[in-house]
């Protein structure tokens, strides 16, 4: 007689998958196999980590010891956080309130842990970045989805949010700006509003603020600006290009340092130290950056002419980060299917919105414009032949 299997998947590992992950790992396939495969499915930037970047962490490796730091991070990189938020945002912030992690996805394990309890709310908006909600309930937190719509510019607003909170009491509340994937910004009177609403309703606010730095507008408001009292999630994956060193940075309320920093000890003892001293010498690589978002600049304002053009719809405002998020044009089916034919027929990789908005998902498609310019205008012209068949 067969005998029940003792292992079994937890309740809290019932999560969706991450399709943007699935989708590259498809296109690395058929990349593999010798097929012209453009990726436009994963936030990551082509360009390679500055040089100075590299010769800082050569040069580490060569006095030959790597190992741990503190849990919060090595302290020259957390001086350096601190003396950039006076640069960026003329706030003054102590490098205590610092804390560096592997990757903005630490960031946010140790911001969930550290400030809710199972079973607690906390409101993100949909359309928005899958891992907010996964992380939220593999933690025993419950993410409130509030729906955002291009006719309010796929904005979370300090209104939206009071409303739900009457509803049922939220304990939190996330806020990203730029957004993935509609690459929204939330302007800064708005972004205030936000803060002051869910301080005075006893709403713990969580800024994503790992697109600063790739805002084609106005500047992204910090919430380092407004308040002591948010926790910010930041990366060096996007606007600094170190995706595959996983480095990020929380700045958290003077009361949660201690709480955080518990939590790391026993879960990730420190971030990659290698990474850190890489992290603390790109950020005086800014002309060199800066040079590389102009690149994604001249792929945003393509994509903004050519996909109305080719027949998607409902695009959300491309005010930063480098994503577009469209509607799948007339007449060619569900998200999940459309991004199957356009990659097996054009070699072209989007993601579906369902990655995003699991209601409504199916009718979008997410686009990042973070390759070489060149890869971009191929990948439109491929998309506008297909497009253009009966």
């Amino acid at each position: 007689m067969d005998l029940p299997s003792p292992v079994r998947a937890s309740r809290r590992s019932n999560v969706d998958p991450f399709r943007a992950m699935d989708v590259m790992a498809e296109a690395n396939r058929m990349k593999a196999a010798g097929l012209p495969v453009i990726s436009l499915a994963v936030g990551q930037p082509s360009a390679s980590v500055p040089a100075q970047a590299l010769d800082a962490a050569r040069r580490f490796m060569e006095a030959g010891r790597i190992g741990y730091t503190d849990a919060l991070g090595r302290a020259s990189l957390r001086e350096r956080i601190a003396r950039q938020a006076v640069a960026a945002y003329g706030v003054a912030l102590s490098p205590e309130r610092v804390m560096v992690t592997t990757g903005s996805s630490a960031g946010f394990n140790l911001a969930f842990l550290a400030a809710f309890d199972e079973g607690d709310r906390v409101a993100i908006a949909t359309p928005g970045y899958p891992a907010y909600r996964n992380i939220l309930r593999a933690l025993g937190l419950v993410p409130v989805d509030i729906c955002v719509d291009a006719t309010e510019g796929y904005l979370l607003t300090a209104d939206r949010l009071l409303a739900e909170h009457r509803l049922e009491p939220l304990q939190g509340v996330l806020i990203a700006s730029p957004a993935n994937p509609t690459g929204t910004v939330t302007p800064r009177a708005e972004f205030e509003r936000l803060i002051r609403v869910a301080e005075g309703e006893g709403i713990t606010f969580i800024s994503d603020e790992i697109y600063h730095g790739l805002v084609f507008g106005e500047p992204a408001a910090s919430a380092l600006e407004f308040t002591d009292r948010a926790i910010l999630v930041n990366s060096f994956s996007k606007y600094y290009c170190m995706t595959g060193w996983r480095v990020g940075w929380l700045v958290l309320p003077p009361e949660l340092v201690r709480v955080a920093e518990r939590l790391a000890q026993s879960l990730y003892i420190s971030p990659p130290e290698l990474s850190q001293v890489a992290a603390e010498a790109v950020m005086d690589a800014t002309a060199e950056l800066d040079a590389i978002r102009d690149t994604y600049d001249a792929n945003r304002r393509l994509l903004e002419v050519a996909l109305p053009e080719i027949g998607f719809r409902d695009i959300a405002p491309v005010d930063g980060a480098f994503y577009a998020y469209a509607g799948v044009p007339e007449g060619k089916g569900q998200a999940t299917a459309f991004a199957r034919r356009v990659l097996a027929e054009t070699h072209v990789a989007i993601t579906p919105g369902t990655d995003f908005d699991p209601a409504r998902g199916e009718d979008f498609v997410r686009l990042s414009y973070a390759g070489h310019p060149t890869e971009i205008a191929t990948a439109v012209e491929r998309l506008r032949r297909f497009l253009a068949k009966p």
